[in-house]
């Protein structure tokens, strides 16, 4: 027995622009609680000042194309649900090239958090990992680590995907597109990243520490403006 939410897109309305979040998310009854996420000599504990932060997305057609048969992926790729854009997370980023990251111990989420969050970030995994890795550097709880996200995300609109992955197209021109769907948030703050064929894998909003877009720092990650890109659709 599944439990589905058929999410409605408010840029079905927008003329010109995609279905790029949630088209349908189908939650299962039962998800496996996360296994605990915790810091590592690759990973240490860094508890450092915030200076600002990034809004994480991730392009779930091409992430399912390399990760469909993950355990962790099947509510993003599998049971009939399909994502446009889904929430990585909400980073803290440092003042200097580092940043803050798993500053203390954290139990696992509460079941009914993982669900709430689930249309947004289809694993529970990722959620707990992003609470355990960034959440836990920002003066927040959970639920409000979350509301702070997913609210962030919802605001967002998408250009028309379907059209920009039949185009030459470049990371500039991109993160040019995606600024026009999205009055008050400048290319400037978009980075762009892709895989090592070029093709897009995920979006970073730069924030300031009042949640507000920014420009993106110089060396901030992502691949250049003038770099080709890809937009995964359908079957390679």
């Amino acid at each position: 027995m599944k439990l589905s939410y058929i999410l409605p897109l408010l840029a079905l309305a927008l003329p010109g622009v995609a279905q790029a979040q949630a088209l349908q998310c189908a939650i299962p009854a039962f998800v496996p609680a996360p296994r605990p996420e915790l810091p590592s000599i690759k990973e240490p504990v860094r508890k450092l000042p915030i200076g600002s932060y990034t809004l994480a997305l991730t392009w779930a057609p091409e992430y399912c194309q390399a990760h469909r048969r993950d355990t962790s992926a099947q509510i993003e790729c599998g049971g009939g649900n399909r994502f446009g854009f889904t929430l990585h997370g909400l980073w803290p980023d440092g003042v200097g090239a580092q940043w803050p990251q798993y500053c203390q111990a954290t139990p696992i989420l509460p079941a009914a958090l993982i669900k709430k969050h689930l249309c947004s970030t289809p694993s529970a995994q990722l959620l707990q990992h992003e609470w355990a890795k960034h959440g836990t550097c920002m003066p927040t709880t959970p639920a409000d680590y979350f509301k702070r996200s997913t609210g962030l995300y919802a605001t967002l609109r998408y250009p028309d995907m379907d059209a920009l992955s039949r185009r030459p197209l470049t990371a500039g021109d991109f993160a040019a597109a995606f600024a026009a769907a999205n009055p008050g948030l400048p290319a400037s703050a978009i980075r762009v990243t892709a895989n090592r064929k070029g093709w897009l894998d995920e979006l970073w909003l730069c924030l300031d520490k009042s949640f507000a877009y920014e420009r993106c720092k110089p060396n901030s990650g992502g691949v250049p403006a003038n770099a080709p890109l890809k937009i995964w659709r359908g079957r390679r």
